[in-house]
């Protein structure tokens, strides 16, 4: 696709890195391009300056419908609404995804899903690329393995790198799978849909509707790839629309004849077990997986929590169907040392432990934090924030036996006090910023707690987003800590 002198409107630059890398690369390409953000430049400013060697025009602090208008294309943030005036106006509505899956060439491996996106997509990265460097894949000199997507990291930023035998890891949102919609440009040869629950239906109104977008990463698979997905009613769902091969993920042992992997014990291995398929040219033909019971994920992987162990399975269970061997992916995801924000450790002192776990911005995703640990009344809990129209049940329930409960304000956290009071859970807060939640955290912690930052709302309000949240609250506690 030829960009020279096409008149490109970036829509949202943002500080995500899809708005820059956006705009970086259809300027490069001989784009003339204009970004427009609501937001203004002292906010955005970290992100204009990765674009100072272009010509790049900026329409900051609003929107101008006469830009839409004479745009020739225009680059959609995906956090904006479909039914936007701007976006009706357009002529041409493109993201970064699109644009990378038009001119991509290479083998893409796609996750989605409510919870676990960026780290099953990472984890598969992880040990992927530690299997190329075992020799796993001598067939392939020079094979890389590349990550992009919602984890913050644009594919445009790699793709003039690309190789054809290269393997693209893509983390697709909702939102990023909605405004593809029927466009055939994406067909993954394995895609992964982490469990679902309640989340942006603020956005959304219904489940239905949240999760006919995510439907759209099988929506072009063939009998030559996988649907990695969980045998809940959503999860049997997918299945049965996917012309992929299904691998299902479980709490239990799976039938025989049935395809995928299980944890029985939240405190156990995961174990997987495979079939042969006649005619589906599956590429682990021989795998040792094949009519045996073997290990993919370990007792006691590096990051703690049976929610994180479901998100490994479900990466192993793509890495099977790939030819990789049990062993190889069951050490590989063992030393796989999580991401960033998503119950990351980052600090100890005083023999407290910290974790940081921003990227939980539902309460379900709160209440698996504090059950990843055995102890939680050794718990201090910082939680609360914006409401995206969720119930705060779950989370109250599991913070039931936490030492201390710690609040961020928000119109979610006027939602969870009520039922806070409601079950008798002493609370300190709400407080308007990170550095008065983080001391009361550090006075009501002792010796041998674990303090988690696991706010179950998203973060609008008192953080430019969750990311921000997140090292707003590393650098607090790093400073403040005894």
């Amino acid at each position: 696709m030829k960009f020279s002198g096409m008149k490109v409107l970036v829509m949202g630059l943002g500080l995500h890195g899809g708005g820059v890398e956006s705009a970086r690369y259809l300027a490069g390409k001989g784009a003339e391009v204009t970004v427009t953000d609501l937001r203004d430049e002292k906010v955005l400013a970290p992100s204009i300056e990765k674009l100072n060697a272009f010509q790049i025009r900026y329409v900051l602090g609003r929107h101008e419908m006469e830009d839409f208008l004479n745009a020739d294309m225009v680059i959609m943030n995906p956090g904006v609404k479909p039914d936007s005036p701007y976006i009706k106006a357009a002529r041409r509505i493109e993201t970064d995804i699109s644009l990378f899956l038009a001119a991509n060439k290479c083998e893409v491996l796609a996750v989605t899903g409510s919870k676990g996106k960026s780290t099953t997509s990472s984890a598969l990265h992880y040990a992927l690329n530690e299997c190329l460097a075992a020799g796993q894949n001598r067939k392939q000199p020079g094979k890389k393995v590349w990550l992009g997507g919602n984890i913050t990291i644009s594919p445009l930023s790699f793709l003039d790198e690309l190789n054809e035998k290269d393997t693209v890891v893509l983390e697709l949102s909702s939102w990023q799978l909605g405004i593809l919609g029927t466009r055939d440009l994406l067909k993954p040869r394995a895609a992964i849909i982490t469990t679902i629950m309640r989340d942006h239906l603020d956005r959304y109104g219904t489940m239905e509707n949240y999760v006919n977008d995510k439907r759209l990463i099988y929506r072009n698979q063939d009998e030559q790839d996988v649907t990695v997905a969980k045998d809940d009613d959503w999860g049997m769902s997918f299945h049965r629309e996917s012309r992929g091969r299904p691998l299902v993920f479980s709490d239990s042992p799976l039938n025989e004849g049935l395809n995928g992997g299980w944890i029985a014990d939240p405190k156990g291995p995961g174990l997987a077990r495979l079939w042969e398929i006649p005619g589906a040219g599956s590429a682990c033909a021989g795998n040792k997986a094949f009519g045996s019971i073997v290990e993919v994920v370990p007792n006691k992987p590096f990051v703690p929590g049976y929610h994180q162990k479901k998100n490994l399975l479900s990466a192993a269970l793509a890495l099977l169907d790939l030819g990789i061997d049990a062993e190889l992916i069951r050490d590989n995801l063992g030393r796989f040392p999580g991401i960033e924000h998503r119950l990351e450790f980052f600090h100890e002192s005083a023999g407290m432990r910290f974790y940081n776990d921003t990227a939980a911005t539902i309460p379900e995703a709160a209440a698996a934090a504090i059950n990843a640990f055995d102890n939680p009344s050794n718990i201090v809990l910082v939680c609360g924030g914006t409401d995206k129209d969720l119930q705060f049940k779950p989370l109250v329930e599991a913070a039931a036996n936490v030492k201390a409960i710690v609040l961020l304000a928000g119109t979610g956290t006027e939602k969870l006090i009520p039922l806070l009071n409601s079950a008798g859970l002493k609370y300190s807060g709400p407080f308007n910023s990170m550095e008065p939640a983080i001391n009361v955290a550090l006075n009501s912690a002792a010796p041998g707690d674990t303090v988690i930052l696991s706010p179950g709302c998203s973060s609008f309000g008192l953080f430019l987003n969750e990311f921000d949240r997140g090292r707003q609250w590393k650098e607090g506690v790093r400073r403040l800590a005894p």
